[in-house]
């Protein structure tokens, strides 16, 4: 038989074990609950706290094994010491149901009350306990090593190898996700931006590139007057000089420089040769990302982009890589440029020759960029066939009307907004 004092103690005892359990039931949630970049920004910043617990994650295995090997013993030890006073204070009969109700106990004051805490502020919990852990785990270091020696072990004959954990790598669409998901805290501008670096990465040359046909350069073979016409009235810094045929590159020319010449009455085809700079070549698959990189240690902003067998296909300059990352350096695309008109109906009357992108960067829509990159190859690739009239469609839910052929282009088409349900 028990005396008063010593069920009294028992009962304290009890009561110390239940808050143990919830101790090591909320320290599990919330270690395991914490943003480890955000975690391992804090300790690179010396935040001792966070190191502490960045070091205790680093090992697992070790820190789930103190975990649960104080969590083990304060259940067992609990359910012993409640056996005993069950007996004691209502006999035999009593200890199914004090064993009931001490697992009702456990349950919503040592597991699920503590976890929910722990998920909802993980690093109020973490960091607290993080101290004791590290000393429960300095310990009984003997009895954690043993036991993850054997689950180890075990897990090595299921053929699963238990490492360091460390950071894991994010593929772009989950740094995306991140990015998204921070809106709140940085500006819509930003976030749209950071977005746009990710999706560089998935976008080519050939997505922004200017189409050979429309692009502006120097023929050498023109008349002298045409040429400085030309010169004269170009709205662009650096011009492609050719001799013929755009395939036939003589090189870049710096309008600076042919300005320099004319200034000092010097300037004449062969000194406007002599001064073009040498050309620079692009593969027409190469990744934005990667082209960017380029043009910085190529030291240029131009480049002409060419096919498997040589042939130059368009132009890419770093401000159109520059764009897609913050946008047009336009004040007001839509009022400046006269190939995508806003109708009274909330359509847009759009040349054909404009690139999906710009449309949708104009105007916030989504249609397709997976396939042709302006809207007249988008329109001829989902029909399938060459129209020879005005003619409607429904394209990624949008209602489209050509206006106009040009030979085998669509000269221009109006676009509807989807049709709200």
């Amino acid at each position: 038989m028990l005396t008063n004092m010593t069920a009294y103690i028992l009962l304290g005892l009890l009561i110390i074990l239940i808050f143990a359990s919830a101790f090591f039931s909320g320290s599990e949630t919330g270690m395991m609950s914490l943003n480890r970049y955000r975690l391992r920004h804090m300790a690179k910043k010396k935040h001792r706290a966070a190191s502490r617990v960045y070091q205790l994650l680093a090992r697992t295995d070790r820190l789930l094994g103190v975990i649960l090997i104080g969590n083990t013993f304060a259940n067992i030890f609990a359910t012993s010491i409640a056996t005993v006073l069950a007996v004691h204070y209502f006999g035999d009969y009593a200890v199914v149901l004090v064993t009931v109700i001490l697992t009702f106990v456990i349950l919503i004051f040592a597991e699920i009350t503590p976890k929910i805490v722990a998920a909802n502020y993980p690093e109020r919990i973490a960091f607290p306990v993080s101290l004791p852990l590290k000393v429960l785990l300095k310990l009984f270091y003997p009895l954690v090593w043993l036991s993850n020696m054997i689950a180890n072990n075990f897990l090595r004959l299921l053929g699963i190898e238990v490492k360091q954990r460390g950071i894991e790598q994010l593929t772009r669409e989950e740094l995306r996700s991140i990015v998204s998901e921070a809106s709140g805290k940085i500006s819509s501008g930003y976030t749209h931006m950071l977005t746009s670096v990710l999706d560089l990465g998935g976008m080519e040359v050939d997505d922004i590139m200017v189409p050979r046909h429309e692009i502006v350069g120097i023929d050498i073979n023109n008349s002298w007057e045409n040429i400085l016409l030309q010169l004269t009235r170009s709205e662009h810094t650096r011009l492609p000089v050719y001799r013929g045929d755009i395939n036939h590159i003589q090189g870049i020319l710096h309008l600076r420089k042919a300005l320099n010449l004319l200034t000092k009455q010097e300037l004449t085809k062969a000194t406007l040769l002599a001064a073009v700079e040498e050309a620079y070549f692009i593969p027409e698959c190469t990744a934005l990302n990667i082209q960017l990189v380029n043009f910085r240690q190529q030291k240029t902003r131009m480049g002409l982009v060419v096919d498997e067998y040589g042939d130059i296909l368009g132009l890419v300059t770093l401000e159109d890589i520059l764009e897609e990352i913050v946008g047009e350096f336009t004040t007001d695309l839509i009022t400046e440029s006269k190939t995508i008109q806003l109708q009274d109906d909330n359509s847009y009357l759009v040349d054909g020759s404009v690139t999906v992108r710009d449309f949708n960067r104009t105007t916030n829509w989504k249609m397709p960029i997976t396939g042709p990159n302006t809207v007249s190859g988008l329109i001829i690739e989902y029909l399938e066939t060459i129209p020879k009239s005005t003619a409607c469609l429904i394209l990624a839910k949008h209602r489209i009307e050509i206006k106009q052929m040009k030979g085998n282009k669509v000269k221009r088409a109006q676009i509807w907004p989807i049709a709200s349900d």
